[in-house]
C-alpha cells in the first residue's frame, strides 16, 4: 500500500473514495502544465528562422536545439518515474516545475546556441519529472473506476492537443514578439502550480521503495537515446550504418537495463507488470498508436504547407481542424466502455482510426481541403479513444505505489513509438516518391522540399504527385498498423462487463 499524506491523507473509507472537488481542482491544475510540456516538444517550429538569425547556429546544433527537449525527455521517463515513487510524486512535481520554469527562462534568454541547447536539455529534465507524476497522481487522486477513467481521458485528450498546439501558439507569439516569449509563456503555469499543488496534491510514495539503484538509471539513459536517434536518423537519411549500429547498440544496453531489473529487489521497472496483459498489452497498443499519428504528421504537415500552398501558420491553425476528434472521441470512449467490454471498445476505436487512415489513402493534390481534415478527424477520434481506455486499464493494473514507474514506462513507449512511426512511415512515403522521381534532377529526387527549391512547372508538378502518392502508402501502413493494435486489443485487453481489471495473465 502506498503512503500519502497531505490535503487527502486519511481518506480510506469506502464513502470517501469518490472523488470531490478538491480532486477536481487538483487535476485541472495538473493539466496546464502538462499541457505546456506537451507543447514543448512542437513549440520551436516556427521559432527556428528568428533563432538562426538571432544566435546563427550551425545546422547541426539548430538539429539539437529542436530535438535536445525530447532526447532527455523520453531518455529520462522511467528514472523520474522510479524517483517518484521513492521520494514522493507532489515533491517531484514542484521540483519539475521549478526546473521547468527557471529553464525556460534562461531559453528566453540564452546568447549562444550552445546556451539554447544546454538549457532545452534542462527543459528535457523538468518535463520528464513532470509527465509521470501527474498520470501517477490521477492514480492517487481518483480511486473510483469511473472518475479515474474520465480523468485519464482528460488527460490523454491534453497531452495530444498539446503537440498541435505548439505550433499555433508559437506562431501567434511571434507576431508580436521576439522568439524568446515562446518559453515565457510557461511561467504563470509553472507558477501557478509551485503555489497550488502543495495545498491541492497529496504527497504519495512506495512505504518501502528499497535502495535507488543508480546504473539503471544510467542504463536506461545509455540504451533510449542510441535508439531513437538512431531510428531519426533512418528516417531522415535513409538505411545507413552509423543510425543501424546506434540502435543495436542501444538495444544491447537496453536488453542489459532489463536483465539487471529482473535481478534486483527494488528495480526500476516492474517486469511482473509488464507480464501482464491488461498492462502490457496496453503499453504495446499505445506504441502503435502513437507510431501511426507522429508518422502521418510529417505528411500532413508537408502536404498543406507545399502541396497545397499554406503557409506554415494557416497550415497551423487548419492542423487543429483533426485535433478536435479527440475532444469527441474520448469521452465517447470513455461513456462506451462503461456498457461494453472494455477491449472491445479499444479495438471499435483502432478499427475507426483504421478507416480515417484508410481515407487518406485517396488523397490527391487536387483533392478538396475538407474531405483531407475530415480523414484526419476521424482517425484522431477513434485513436485518442482507444489511447485513452489503455492509459486507464495500465494506470488502473499498476499498485498505487508503483504508479510512477508505471506511467513513465508507458509514455517511453509512446516516445519510442514516435520515432519509430517517423522512420517506417517515412522510410514507405519516401521510397515512393523517389520512384516517383526516378527521372527528375538529383535534388528533387531526394524530397519535396528539394524539388519546390528545384524545379518549376511539369516536373513540380510530378513532384506534387509523387509525394501525395507516398502520403497514400503511409497512409495505409498506418491503416494497417491501427488494424494491429485493434487484433491486440481483443486478444489482449478484453475485460468482464461492468469494469473490473483485465486479466493479469502472461
Amino acid at each position: 500500500m502506498d503512503t500519502t499524506t497531505g490535503p487527502l491523507a486519511g481518506r480510506t473509507d469506502p464513502a470517501a473514495r469518490r472523488a470531490g472537488r478538491r480532486e477536481w481542482t487538483a487535476l485541472a491544475v495538473l493539466m496546464l502544465p502538462l499541457l505546456l510540456v506537451s507543447m514543448d516538444v512542437s513549440v520551436l517550429y516556427f521559432a527556428i528562422p528568428f533563432i538562426s538569425e538571432d544566435l546563427a547556429p550551425s545546422s547541426t546544433q539548430q538539429l539539437w536545439i529542436l530535438d535536445m527537449y525530447g532526447f532527455v525527455l523520453a531518455g529520462l521517463l522511467i528514472t523520474m518515474g522510479a524517483l517518484g515513487d521513492r521520494i514522493g510524486r507532489r515533491r517531484l512535481v514542484l521540483a519539475g516545475a521549478g526546473v521547468f520554469g527557471l529553464a525556460s527562462v534562461a531559453a528566453a534568454y540564452a546568447d549562444s546556441p550552445q546556451l539554447l541547447i544546454a538549457v532545452r536539455a534542462l527543459l528535457g529534465v523538468g518535463g520528464a519529472a513532470l509527465m509521470p507524476s501527474t498520470l501517477a497522481l490521477i492514480r492517487n487522486l481518483f480511486h473510483d473506476e469511473k472518475q479515474r477513467a474520465t480523468a485519464v481521458t482528460a488527460w490523454t485528450g491534453v497531452m495530444t492537443a498539446g503537440i498541435s498546439f505548439g505550433p499555433v501558439v508559437s506562431g501567434a507569439l511571434l507576431e508580436r514578439f521576439w522568439w524568446g516569449s515562446v518559453f515565457l509563456v510557461n511561467l504563470p503555469a509553472m507558477l501557478l502550480l509551485l503555489i497550488l499543488a502543495p495545498l491541492l496534491l497529496p504527497e504519495v510514495r512506495h512505504p518501502s521503495p528499497g535502495r535507488f539503484d543508480w546504473p539503471s538509471a544510467l542504463l536506461s539513459l545509455a540504451g533510449l537515446l542510441p535508439v531513437i536517434q538512431g531510428v531519426k536518423e533512418l528516417a531522415r537519411d535513409g538505411a545507413e550504418l552509423s543510425p543501424v549500429l546506434m540502435i543495436m547498440a542501444g538495444f544491447s544496453l537496453l536488453y542489459v537495463f532489463i536483465r539487471r531489473q529482473s535481478r534486483l529487489a527494488h528495480p526500476l521497472v516492474d517486469l511482473e507488470l509488464l507480464r501482464r496483459r491488461s498492462y502490457g498489452g496496453a503499453v504495446l497498443a499505445n506504441l502503435f498508436a502513437i507510431a501511426a499519428t507522429i508518422g502521418m504528421a510529417v505528411f500532413l504537415t508537408q502536404y498543406l504547407q507545399s502541396v497545397l500552398g499554406k503557409s506554415p501558420f494557416e497550415a497551423a491553425l487548419w492542423s487543429l481542424v483533426p485535433a478536435t476528434g479527440a475532444f469527441v472521441g474520448a469521452p465517447a470512449g470513455a461513456v462506451l466502455a462503461r456498457r461494453f467490454d472494455r477491449g472491445a471498445v479499444m479495438a471499435g476505436g483502432f478499427g475507426v482510426s483504421a478507416c480515417g487512415f484508410g481515407a487518406l489513402a485517396w488523397v490527391r493534390t487536387d483533392s478538396p481541403l475538407w474531405f483531407t481534415l475530415a480523414a484526419c478527424a476521424v482517425y484522431t477520434s477513434g485513436l485518442v479513444a482507444a489511447m485513452a481506455l489503455a492509459n486507464e486499464l495500465a494506470l488502473g493494473a499498476a499498485p498505487p505505489e508503483r504508479a510512477g514507474s508505471a506511467a513513465a514506462v508507458l509514455e517511453s513507449g509512446q516516445e519510442l513509438g514516435g520515432a519509430l512511426g517517423m522512420a517506417v512511415l517515412g522510410s514507405v512515403g519516401a521510397a515512393v516518391y523517389r520512384h516517383g522521381m526516378a527521372d527528375a534532377p538529383a535534388a528533387a529526387r531526394e524530397t519535396l522540399g528539394g524539388a519546390v527549391a528545384s524545379v518549376h512547372g511539369d516536373a513540380l508538378d510530378a513532384a506534387f504527385t509523387a509525394f501525395t502518392r507516398g502520403l497514400d502508402y503511409a497512409a495505409l501502413c498506418a491503416a494497417a498498423l491501427m488494424a494491429g493494435a485493434a487484433v491486440l486489443a481483443l486478444t489482449l485487453l478484453r475485460v468482464r462487463r461492468g469494469g473490473g481489471s483485465a486479466p493479469s495473465g502472461r
